[in-house]
């Protein structure tokens, strides 16, 4: 195979830095295969606007990339400040009441967006305002009011953001806001919707409702964000079951749980996604000083290839590409620290990975026929490539979720679908329109892969393919071929 491939899918945020001319063409060439929609930001004209100039520039690029959208969700926040902005010393008493309004509040109090979190806290606990930078023991609670202690002081502007140590606030999942904002992402068009702060699987259900009223398909990615949900296998679990697949937010998760326990956390996450066939993403800060440097950090470099040791299905990009003043490069550098990362998995360490993950439980067919194609073209040496040939995703996560340096390639005629697949980990997506014949598709299939460049001759392929009468009567077939010389 004469293509060396990257594994780990990038995304990258769209913003006003992908604005700028040439830009957002720039970081698909520089190797973005999802972008996403941030709706905390911006409106429903500007989304609009970079999600047809994505499809129009994949399309010119022959490129499949999917669009996901990102739910803002029920972020609580501080209100405004008579000057802005005030410093806050440790030993401070400071009050916080549900009922102050917008300019009212100074050094010695502010209000609060969320009128339940006095029931939601009790003396003893911490709130963390800013991303963690400032912290506030509670002494007591009068009605409205929380009484607090500066333990971390720090300066303080207007509508920063709000978490309890520990987790346990019960804001609800979906804001009016976004309900309005799934109905946007359904008319855009998204391949998948991401849903901020859900607490457990009832949310999300609640979620897929409302985006399958909306008239959209998108798939669930399920920000994990909260303590409470990690607190166990069961309630990580809970979450993972009812998603199609789920990121690691680390910067709410971080904050709650506190940072030395993320690592662990992220390792797990990954660990269970698999284990219930479920993409995974990890988010956040990835290559933060890129937003100002040209270059990442030693720390950033090293942050990324743990997140693709960890099996990773992407590496997320948030500031860096939305307001950063280097998106190409960092997507750039990202790509190679991918690369460098997955190098290091030989073809030993993936042996004993992929005998450990075929111990796993199966638990019906279509788990038994991807891992019996997994198997079959980890032991013969000679393959180089899975085919998937497919009207359908789910065969391909599963054949993505066992470790295997060959790539598998999704072809279907289905953009959706495609476009879909593009989140999972090895998988590269390829329109292919087939005939309904088994034999001459296959050999159409690995014909294409050899003209575009990613197979030679000689080269043994393993190519599975379904024949779809319903979604719970799938017929599969499994080719092994030579690729052929092509024809002069």
């Amino acid at each position: 195979m004469p293509q060396l491939l990257r594994r780990t899918k990038i995304i990258a945020t769209l913003g006003p830095a992908t604005d700028q001319k040439n830009t957002l063409e720039k970081i698909i060439i520089s190797g973005v295969n999802i972008v996403r929609l941030n709706f905390s930001h911006g409106n429903s004209s500007e989304h609009f606007f970079r999600a047809n100039k994505v499809r129009k520039l994949a399309n010119q690029l022959h490129k499949y990339i999917a669009i996901l959208g990102d739910l803002q969700g029920p972020k609580i926040r501080i209100s405004t400040f008579q000057t802005n902005n005030i410093y806050l010393q440790s030993g401070d008493d400071f009050l916080i009441d549900s009922t102050l309004k917008n300019s009212h509040n100074n050094q010695k109090y502010v209000g609060v967006n969320y009128k339940e979190l006095p029931q939601d806290v009790s003396p003893g606990d911490y709130l963390l305002l800013d991303d963690g930078k400032i912290q506030l023991k509670v002494i007591k609670i009068q009605n409205t009011q929380i009484f607090t202690k500066v333990v971390i002081g720090g300066l303080l502007s207007n509508n920063k953001g709000i978490n309890k140590l520990g987790g346990g606030l019960s804001a609800k999942v979906l804001t009016n806001k976004d309900k309005l904002d799934i109905i946007t992402a359904a008319k855009i068009g998204v391949d998948y919707l991401a849903i901020s702060f859900p607490r457990n699987s009832m949310d999300l259900n609640f979620a897929r409702k409302l985006i399958t009223d909306a008239g959209s398909n998108a798939k669930i990615i399920s920000k994990i964000e909260r303590a409470e949900v990690v607190k166990s296998d069961d309630t990580i679990d809970d979450i993972i079951k009812a998603s199609d697949a789920v990121m690691i937010a680390r910067g709410d998760l971080g904050i709650e749980i506190g940072e030395p326990q993320l690592v662990g956390i992220q390792k797990k996450i990954i660990q269970r996604a698999h284990l219930l066939n479920r993409a995974v993403i990890t988010a956040t800060q990835m290559m933060e000083s890129m937003i100002i440097n040209s270059v990442p950090t030693r720390a950033e470099i090293m942050d990324v290839a743990n997140a693709v040791l960890d099996g990773t299905d992407a590496v997320m990009l948030s500031a860096e590409t939305a307001t950063g003043q280097y998106p190409s490069e960092t997507v750039s550098s990202m790509a190679d620290v991918c690369l460098g990362a997955e190098k290091t998995l030989n073809n030993t360490n993936n042996q004993l990975i992929f005998i450990n993950q075929l111990q796993k439980k199966i638990n019906n067919t279509k788990e038994a026929i991807a891992a019996s194609t997994m198997h079959i073209a980890n032991c013969l040496s000679k393959i180089r490539a899975i085919i998937s040939i497919t009207d359908w995703e789910h065969i391909v996560l599963l054949l993505s979720r066992f470790n295997s340096q060959l790539p598998i390639f999704a072809l279907s005629k289905h953009i959706h679908i495609l476009n879909i697949v593009t989140l999972y980990k090895g998988v590269i997506p390829i329109y292919f329109n087939r005939t309904g014949n088994n034999i001459i598709d296959a050999r159409q299939a690995s014909n294409l892969l050899r003209d575009q460049g990613f197979l030679t001759p000689g080269e043994l392929v393993i190519i599975i393919q379904d024949n779809i009468v319903n979604q719970s009567n799938i017929n599969n077939v499994t080719h092994i071929l030579t690729i052929e010389e092509q024809c002069k």
